[in-house]
C-alpha cells in the first residue's frame, strides 16, 4: 500500500511540477513579447496560434517533433541508467549519412528492403558510437560525458568531409549529398507539409521504450544500476553490462533519428541539418523526467515553441531568438528541483 501511495504521490508531484514549470515559461514568453515587440497582440497570436493556422504549419510542427522523440527517448534510457550521452549530435549526423549512403548504393533495390537496410545501418552506426563510450567506461573508467562529446565532435568533421567532398552534389545549391532515390521516401501524411510516416515509427518507439524501461528485465536492471551500482552488484546484476547497453541503445536511437529524417523529410544529407537535435533531446528528456511516454509530449512542446517562434518572426517584428530564451527558462526550471520539492513537501504535510 505504501509503495502505491508513493508512486501516486510521485506522479502527482511530477505532473503538477511540470504543469507549473510550463505555465511559468509561457507567462515569461508573454512578458518578453510585450517587452520586445511593438505589436505584442499580433506577436502573441502568431506565437501561440500560428502553429495551428493551417495544415502546412501544423504538419511541419509534428515533423520537427519526430527526431526529438527519438533523441529524447535515447537520452532518457541513458539518464535512467546514470550514464550520460553527450554525443547525440554526431550520432544523429552519422546515422543520416550512413542511411543516405545505403540508399544511394542500393539505388535500384526494392524500396521497402533498401529502406529497412538504410534505417538498420543508421541504427547500428549510432549504437556503435554510443557503445564505444560505454565500453571505455567499463574498461578504463573513462568519463562517458567527455568521451561521447569528443567522439561526436570528431564524427561531425568526418561527416562534413563526405558531404562536401565525395558525396557532394554539384547541381544542388545546398551543401548536400545526392538525393536518395524516390522509392526510399517515406509516405507523406499531411500534405503539403513534410510530415511523414516517420512520426508513426517515433510513437511506436516511445511505447517500446516505455515497455523496456518499466516492464522488462533489462529495464529493471538498468534502473537498479542507475540507482545504486554497488547494491545491484551484490544483488547479482552484472553491472558492467549496464555501462555499455544504455549507451548502445541511446546512440542507436540517435542514429535512427538521423536515418528517419533523411528518408522522411530531407531526402538527402544536408550539411549540419541536425544541429541542435542532440542537445534538444537532452532538454526533452529532462522535461519528461526520463519517461519515454512523457517524451512524446515534451518533444511536441519543444516543436510547438519553435514553430510558434517562426510564425511570429514571419508575421510580426520579433526575432527567432525569443524561443531560445523561453527554452532556456524551461531548461532552468525543469532542472531546478525547487518547484518539485515544494509540491512534495505540501503533499507530505497534508
Amino acid at each position: 500500500m505504501n509503495i502505491k501511495i508513493k508512486k501516486t504521490n510521485d506522479l502527482i508531484v511530477n505532473t503538477l511540477g511540470l504543469a507549473i514549470t510550463l505555465g511559468i515559461s509561457i507567462i515569461i514568453a508573454i512578458i518578453l513579447i510585450f517587452i520586445l515587440s511593438e505589436e505584442p497582440r499580433r506577436t502573441i497570436y502568431y506565437f501561440f496560434i500560428g502553429p495551428f493556422a493551417n495544415k502546412y504549419y501544423f504538419g511541419n510542427m509534428l515533423d520537427a517533433a519526430m527526431p526529438l522523440i527519438f533523441t529524447g527517448i535515447g537520452i532518457s534510457i541513458a539518464f535512467k541508467s546514470s550514464v550520460f550521452n553527450l554525443g547525440g549530435e554526431g550520432q544523429v549526423y552519422s546515422g543520416a549519412l550512413v542511411a543516405t549512403i545505403v540508399c544511394l548504393a542500393l539505388s535500384h533495390a526494392n524500396g521497402f528492403i533498401g529502406g529497412f537496410l538504410a534505417l538498420l545501418s543508421a541504427f547500428f552506426v549510432g549504437a556503435l558510437l554510443g557503445g564505444l563510450s560505454g565500453l571505455f567506461k567499463m574498461k578504463w573508467d573513462t568519463n562517458e560525458l567527455i568521451s561521447s562529446f569528443l567522439i561526436s565532435n570528431a564524427v561531425i568533421l568526418i561527416v562534413n568531409y563526405f558531404i562536401t567532398g565525395p558525396l557532394d552534389d554539384p547541381k544542388n545549391y545546398l551543401l548536400a549529398t545526392y538525393a536518395i532515390p524516390f522509392q526510399y521516401h517515406l509516405p507523406k501524411i499531411l500534405l503539403p507539409s513534410n510530415l511523414n510516416m516517420g512520426i508513426v515509427f517515433a510513437i511506436l518507439t516511445a511505447f517500446l521504450g516505455y515497455f523496456l524501461m518499466f516492464y522488462s528485465h533489462w529495464g529493471y536492471e538498468m534502473k537498479m544500476c542507475g540507482l545504486n551500482r554497488e547494491f545491484s552488484r551484490y544483488g547479482g546484476i552484472k553491472v558492467s553490462n549496464y555501462y555499455i547497453l544504455p549507451m548502445f541503445l541511446s546512440g542507436a536511437l540517435h542514429g535512427l533519428a538521423g536515418g528517419v529524417s533523411v528518408l522522411g523529410t530531407y531526402h538527402m544529407c544536408i550539411k549540419e541539418f541536425s544541429f541542435g537535435m542532440g542537445w534538444n533531446g537532452i532538454a526533452v528528456a529532462l522535461i519528461a523526467r526520463n519517461n519515454p511516454l512523457g517524451v512524446l509530449l515534451s518533444a511536441l512542446f519543444f516543436a510547438y515553441l519553435n514553430a510558434g517562434a517562426k510564425a511570429a518572426m514571419i508575421n510580426s517584428d520579433v526575432t527567432f531568438e525569443l524561443v531560445n530564451v523561453v527554452q532556456s527558462v524551461i531548461f532552468y526550471l525543469v532542472t531546478a528541483q525547487a518547484i518539485y520539492d515544494i509540491i512534495r513537501y505540501k503533499i507530505k504535510r497534508d
